[in-house]
Order: structure tokens, then C-alpha cells, then sequence
């Protein structure tokens, strides 16, 4: 072993030049790339990579300076490959001190791939760095602030931000255009150092070089996202960035910058973000950015792809901004245009925006209803289901028969991951839309008859509770549904539905009393042949069979001739190994021998039931106990002109205005309050003087929750929320959003305005129920979005003080 310092003779020297000579030079990359992909298998290639580390690491611990470069590459392939790298990292440290750019070049690609800031050893290259950022030459203070935009930590970025502001201000545009990305990693990594580039900023937007301009749109988007200060002061910009922007379009052919015939797409798509993040809530920025977006809107070339990204880009800046309406509508055809699109990803693009948009700017959708309801027969699934949407989204009084015809055949073809949705859509739409009581039964059978196995599951009581309402409709409803199970009982909703009304009106049936279309003749023999055959089904589930013999048992009532095979069937049932089919018939049995003369009584036909209207979701009364629901899902919200009062907005969540509480069992009724009190739904609300709670106060804005809990289903908990603003002016565009763990579930209600007034003249009230079948302690987090003073607001909070009554 030879040491540093020592005088060598010549023998050893000579020894020396001979082991040297005798070492091979390690392969060039090219060579150990054609070398791995000859590779048959996985092993082969593990096998060439061990090999070829190996001899890496050999030459890196005799500090071998010939080679360092060429080993470092080879061993960013393999990390590019997923091998292990990270005995490079020095390295790499190595190459960057180095005064050779070529190795500068592959000791920063290094550090940038092999380093992060979760690792100690990025902090050795921060000198390095420095002094590169002053280097002589602009490619090595290039490679400097790549790496420094790529990897740089924190305490790397406040160290060296100085540096960086300094060659923003240079005159070289290829250093600018660099140190401009750079910044912006400075900014996200420390926002406080935002204030440091506001002067270089400025005079970014001067320059004529395309990459300089492009790179400060960045950085001053990046800025305005973070800082509401830097948003309001950047406003001043606004015409400045609309005269580069209309350079753009109006500049001839630029070979340098044109693509597809468009001159700098990248440039235009970064200005009109800016722009749409600039004209958000603000009028005078908005209005002077009108002119260019229609200009853009009219001028682009539609045939090539660059132009529609440019096309979306605008409609998006369009829609978000306050821009006027027509320009609005101009934005929407657009979309509308895309909708003929050949390429499918600008057909997801157009649907997914219009179903954004159509609740601001419904009749200018429904302009282009055809060419959406066409995109239910596309054959891609996903804009199926964007479709799907968005139509459903367009249904209103007006075209709810046409809509319904459409999304019907889109029912009976369409997949069975679309049915659940699609079901329940219609479900919703008909009931808040139906024209007729003949028409919304049709059209619930419809869809029971086509996909009954995906419907919710409380679809079968709510169409019990339409057909029992729809008095007038009995004799022609239950000819239908007998129709309708003739020998199939594969749809077990609908089955249970006809077994019901079989049982209620079963003596309509046989004694053909139907006036809307021809009826039937029917025995009373052949009416319990097919609640017999649904008893004995193999497709029939334990509820089915429960609904059927219930209504063998409700005919002996109806029924004068067969009474005797009723009670037949009924003692079979009571030894039954279904439980509940078996303790049925042993009830229905006592009641044939023990209390036949209350038979009659007991099995009278239901009266009607009627919704209750309250704050709450729509509760089904009935008198027997066969069916309570209480659905915990939100309707969606309603896509056309909503109604100006508050009364109006609570009472739509129930499908109309004409709707009035009557509870059967009771001779009276507590009134629904339009001011937002949550009232008794079924005169069994717990009102145990559960105390309320402050959940939010800040700014002037106050929440309160009361809390009630009802009898019925004491896993529910009733919450009302009581928004009050104490400050001078109203706070407008108030949207109240909440979330609740998995183990709960939540339904939020439409609140009764979107005003908050001022001074604490008025609150804004808003219900949630909130299901905790397992007892758990109830935690919230609460959203707020509003507008106040011309700047919109946003705020979360958690809510954790919820009084134990409220949830044991």
C-alpha cells in the first residue's frame, strides 16, 4: 500500500503504471443499456444490475476521478429502472464541486433524482449551490436553479432566495425564465418570503421572450393562489395581461412559437387562468377581461385539439368570473359544440362542465338537451354516467315526459353498475315532476318492471303510499300489477308491491272495475293461486313471502267464497322455518279462532296516508306496522327556477306546496313552520330539553345547534342550525356544508335562504339528521363559504361538544 506523501521508487511507480494499465475501463452507458435489454427474464437482468453496482462501487472506494462521471450515469438508469441507488448520493456531491460542467450536469441530474429533503445529506450541496448561482457562465447557474426549483428544502430556500431574486432582475432571459420556476418552489416551500419577489415580479410581464412571459404567468398565479393581499394588489395587471393576450391572437405566424397554426397555446392557457383567478368576485376586473375572452371564444380554430384546450380554458374563466350573460351563453355553446366532438375525453370534458354549470345557467343548457341525451347511447361508461347526470339534472315540469322517455330506454340497455342510480333518479324526478297520479304510477312500475332488483329500499312504501292515495287509480293499479307478476316473480320489489295491493284491493280486481282500460276477468281461486305461487317461489325472499301472506290473510276480508282455503294456507305457514313467516301465520290463526270477530275490523282497508310537512325528510304513516320508512337520503337539488320564499324553498323538498300534514292516528296536527323551527314529523318528536351549543363564532358570523330526538328511531338525531350575523353588513351566498365520520350517516337539508342579514335582523335556518345507529360519541367538521364586503369567505371548524343526550 502506497501513501500520500511518500517518495515512490521507480520500481513501485513502475508497479503502479502496470496495475493501472491492467484495470479495464468501466462500459460506457450506451453499452450497459444494449447489455440489460438483452435480458431473457427478470433474474437475468437482477444478475447484470448486481454485476455491473458492484464494479461501481469498487471504483467509487478507490476514489477513481476518471470514471466517476460515467458510473454516475449508469447508476441513475438503474434508479430509473427501480434498482437501489442511493450509495451514489455522495457521488453526486462530488460531481457537483467539481469545476467540469459535464459533471456538474450529472452531479446536479444526480442530486435531483437521488435526494430529497427528507435526507440529510441535500444539506451538504447548499454551498455548492451558491456559488454556482454567481457562476460566470448562465448553463452552470442553469443547473443551480433547476436543482434548487426541484429539491431545494426549506432552510436551502431561505438561505438562497437572495440569490435567486438577484437573477430575476438579470437581463439574460434564459436565467430569468429559470429563476422565475424557481421562485415559485421558494414560495410554496416559504410563503413568507413571497414579499422579497414582488418588485422582480413586476417587471416580468414586460419582457418579449415567450419562456420569460410563460414563467411569470406561473409565478404570479402561484402568488395570488396563496396571499389574498398579493390577488387584490395584482388586479392592477388585469389590462396589461388582456393587451399580451390579444397580441397573441392577433400576431402573425411565428415559426418559434406556433403550434398547429395557434402562436403560443401554453402562453394563452396560463393567461386566462391568471385571468380567471384574478376576475373571481370582482367586477371591474371582470369587466375589463370581457372583450378578450369573447374575442378568444369567436377567433380560435376549433379543428385541432390545441385550439379546444385554449376553447376550454376560456369557457372555464368564462363560467367563474362575472362575466355578462351573453357571454355565458356563448361559453355553454361551446361546450355544447364539444358535445359533437369525435374525441371522447372533450365529449367527458363538455358534460362534466355543463353539469357544473346548470344549476346557474339552466335554460341555456337545456338548449342542448338532444345532442345530451344522445351521450346516454355512447358506448364509453364514463360518459355514460356524466351524461346520466347532467340529464337528470335538466328534468323540470316542462319536459319531464320527454326526459322520462329517454332516461327509461336508457334504463332498460344501459349496464348494471348505471340501473341503481338511474332508478333511483327517476324515483326523484317523478315524484317532484309527475304531471299525472296515472303517470308517476306508470312510470314507478316501469322501472319496477325493468330493474326492481336495484331500486332503493324504500322504493316499495313509497309507491305503496302513492297508490294508496290515489284513490281513484285502485281498480287500475292492481289489474296492472297482477298483469305485470303473471308468472314472473324475479323482480321481488314489484312483486311485493302487487302482493300489497292484491291484498288491499283484491276485490276491485275480481270484480273488474277498472275504467281505464279493458278489464279482466279474474276468480278469486286464480287471485290466491298467484300469492300461493309467490309463497312457494324459490325467487321469493323471506319479505316477499311475508307481503304475500299477509295479503291471503287481508282477502279473507275481501274475498266470500274462498275463506276456507285462506285459513288452509295459513295454518301450513305456522310451522313454518322461516320465524317470521311462521309467526304470522300463528297470529293469523288466533285470529281466525279466537278473534274472528274482529277479523273485519283489523283487516280493513288502509286509509289514505299523507306526507308530513315539516324542515324534515317526507315520513310514510301507516296504521298497521307494516312499513315505517324514514329515507336518510338528500334529494338532489332542484334544476330549475328555484322559488323565492323560504316557505317555498322548504316546502319543494317534498315535491310541491300542496301538501299538508295529516297524521291518521291523531285528530290534529302540529303546523309546519317556513321559518325554519324543526317541528314534530309525527307528533313523537323526545323534546327532553337537550341544551344547544355554540359551534361556531368568528367574525361576526355565530351557529347555534339545537338538537331534538324522535321516539320513533331513537338512533336519529335531529340538529337545527341557526346562523346569525351581528355585523353591519349582510353576508351573502352562505353555503353550509358538514361531514361526520363513516360509522354515522348524514342528511343535509336545503337552509331557508342564502342571506345572512345583518345587525342579527334575521338567521338562516338549516336542518341535519344524523343517524348513529351504534351510540358513538358525534363529532362534526363544518365548511362555511359566504361573501362579506366583496371578498368571499371560507372557513372549516371541528364541532366536539355535542351535549351527551344528543347521542346516547
Amino acid at each position: 500500500m502506497y501513501l500520500a506523501g511518500e517518495a515512490w521508487s521507480p520500481n513501485q511507480w513502475i508497479t503502479r503504471q502496470f496495475l493501472v494499465l491492467r484495470m479495464p475501463a468501466p462500459i460506457r452507458l450506451r453499452e450497459l443499456i444494449r447489455t440489460i435489454r438483452t435480458a431473457r427474464t427478470q433474474a437475468e437482468e437482477r444478475e447484470m444490475i448486481q454485476k455491473e453496482c458492484a464494479a461501481i462501487r469498487s471504483s467509487f472506494r478507490e476514489e477513481d476521478n476518471t470514471y466517476r462521471c460515467r458510473n454516475v450515469a449508469k447508476l441513475l438508469y438503474m434508479h430509473m429502472l427501480g434498482y437501489p441507488a442511493h450509495f451514489g448520493q455522495l457521488e453526486c456531491l462530488k460531481l457537483i464541486a467539481s469545476q467540469k460542467f459535464t459533471d456538474k450536469r450529472i452531479g446536479y441530474l444526480g442530486a435531483m433524482l437521488l435526494l430529497d429533503e427528507r435526507q440529510d445529506v441535500h444539506l451538504l450541496m447548499t454551498n455548492c449551490i451558491k456559488n454556482d448561482l454567481n457562476h460566470s457562465t448562465q448553463y452552470v447557474q442553469g443547473l443551480a436553479l433547476c436543482t434548487l426549483g426541484c429539491m431545494g428544502s426549506s432552510e436551502m430556500c431561505r438561505d438562497l432566495a437572495g440569490e435567486v431574486e438577484k437573477l430575476l432582475k438579470t437581463s439574460n432571459s434564459y436565467l430569468r425564465k429559470k429563476a422565475a420556476l424557481c421562485a415559485v418552489h421558494v414560495i410554496r416551500k416559504v410563503p413568507e418570503l413571497m414579499e422579497m419577489f414582488l418588485p422582480a415580479t413586476k417587471n416580468l410581464l414586460n419582457e418579449k421572450n415567450h419562456g420569460v412571459l410563460h414563467t411569470s404567468v406561473v409565478l404570479l398565479t402561484e402568488m395570488c393562489e396563496r396571499s389574498p393581499d398579493m390577488l387584490a394588489h395584482f388586479r392592477k395587471l388585469v389590462p396589461q395581461l388582456v393587451r399580451i393576450l390579444k397580441n397573441l391572437i392577433m400576431s402573425g405566424y411565428s415559426p418559434e412559437h406556433d403550434v398547429s397554426g395557434i402562436s403560443d397555446p401554453f402562453l394563452q392557457v396560463r393567461i386566462l387562468r391568471l385571468l380567471r383567478i384574478l376576475g373571481r368576485n370582482d367586477d371591474d376586473s371582470s369587466e375589463a377581461m370581457n372583450d378578450i375572452l369573447a374575442q378568444v371564444a369567436t377567433n380560435t380554430e376549433t379543428s385541432k385539439n390545441v385550439g379546444n384546450a385554449i376553447l376550454y380554458e376560456t369557457v372555464l374563466t368564462i363560467m367563474d368570473i362575472k362575466s355578462e350573460s351573453g357571454l355565458r351563453v356563448l361559453a355553454i355553446n361551446i361546450l355544447g359544440r364539444f358535445l359533437l366532438n369525435n374525441d371522447k375525453n372533450i365529449r367527458y370534458v363538455a358534460l362534466t362542465s355543463l353539469l357544473k354549470t346548470v344549476q346557474t345557467d339552466h335554460n341555456a343548457v337545456q338548449r342542448h338537451r338532444s345532442t345530451i341525451v344522445d351521450c346516454l347511447k355512447d358506448l364509453d361508461v364514463s360518459i355514460k354516467r356524466r351524461a346520466m347526470e347532467l340529464s337528470f339534472a335538466l328534468v323540470n315540469g316542462n319536459n319531464i315526459r320527454g326526459m322520462m322517455k329517454e332516461l327509461l330506454y336508457f334504463l332498460d340497455s344501459c349496464e348494471p353498475e348505471f340501473k341503481a342510480d338511474c332508478a333511483s333518479g327517476i324515483f326523484l324526478a317523478a315524484e317532484k315532476y309527475a304531471p299525472s297520479k296515472r303517470w308517476h304510477i306508470d312510470t314507478i312500475m316501469r322501472v319496477l318492471t325493468t330493474a326492481g332488483s336495484y331500486v332503493r329500499d324504500d322504493a316499495v312504501p313509497n309507491l305503496i303510499q302513492l297508490i294508496t292515495n290515489s284513490v281513484e287509480m285502485h281498480a287500475y293499479t292492481v289489474q296492472r300489477l297482477y298483469k305485470a307478476i303473471l308468472g314472473d316473480y324475479s323482480q321481488q320489489p314489484l312483486v311485493q308491491v302487487a302482493a300489497w295491493c292484491i291484498g288491499e284491493y283484491g276485490d276491485l280486481l275480481v270484480s273488474g272495475q277498472c275504467e281505464e282500460e279493458e278489464p279482466i276477468q279474474v276468480t278469486e281461486d286464480e287471485v290466491l293461486d298467484i300469492l300461493e305461487s309467490v309463497l312457494i317461489s324459490n325467487m321469493s325472499t323471506s319479505v316477499t313471502r311475508g307481503y304475500a301472506l299477509t295479503a291471503i290473510m287481508k282477502l279473507s276480508t275481501r274475498f266470500t267464497c274462498t275463506v276456507n282455503r285462506i285459513k288452509k294456507v295459513v295454518s301450513i305457514y305456522g310451522s313454518s322455518i322461516d320465524v317470521e313467516l311462521q309467526q304470522r301465520a300463528v297470529e293469523y290463526n288466533a285470529l281466525f279462532k279466537k278473534y274472528d270477530h274482529m277479523r273485519s275490523a283489523l283487516l280493513e282497508r288502509m286509509p289514505v296516508m299523507e306526507k308530513v310537512t315539516t324542515n324534515g325528510p317526507t315520513e310514510i304513516v301507516q296504521t298497521n306496522g307494516e312499513t315505517d320508512p324514514t329515507p336518510l337520503e338528500t334529494k338532489p337539488p332542484p334544476s330549475g327556477p328555484q322559488p323565492t320564499s323560504q316557505a317555498n324553498d322548504l316546502l319543494d323538498l317534498l315535491g310541491g306546496n300542496d301538501i299538508t300534514p295529516v297524521i291518521p292516528t291523531a285528530p290534529t296536527s302540529k303546523p309546519a313552520s317556513a321559518g325554519g323551527e324543526l317541528l314534530d314529523l309525527l307528533g313523537d318528536i323526545n323534546l327532553t330539553g337537550i341544551p344547544s351549543i355554540t359551534a361556531y363564532s368568528k367574525n361576526g358570523l355565530k351557529i347555534e345547534f339545537t338538537f331534538e330526538r324522535s321516539n320513533t328511531n331513537p338512533s336519529v338525531t335531529v340538529i337545527t342550525i341557526q346562523a346569525s350575523n351581528s355585523t353591519e353588513l349582510d353576508m351573502t351566498d352562505f353555503v353550509f356544508q358538514a361531514a361526520v365520520p363513516k360509522t354515522f350517516q348524514l342528511q343535509l337539508l336545503s337552509p331557508s335562504s342564502s342571506i345572512v342579514p345583518a345587525f342579527n335582523t334575521g338567521t338562516i335556518t338549516q336542518v341535519i339528521k344524523v343517524l348513529n345507529p351504534q351510540k358513538q360519541q358525534l363529532r362534526m367538521r363544518i365548511k362555511l363559504t359566504y361573501n362579506h364586503k366583496g371578498s368571499a369567505m371560507q372557513d372549516l371548524a371541528e364541532v366536539n361538544n355535542f351535549p351527551p343526550q344528543s347521542w346516547q
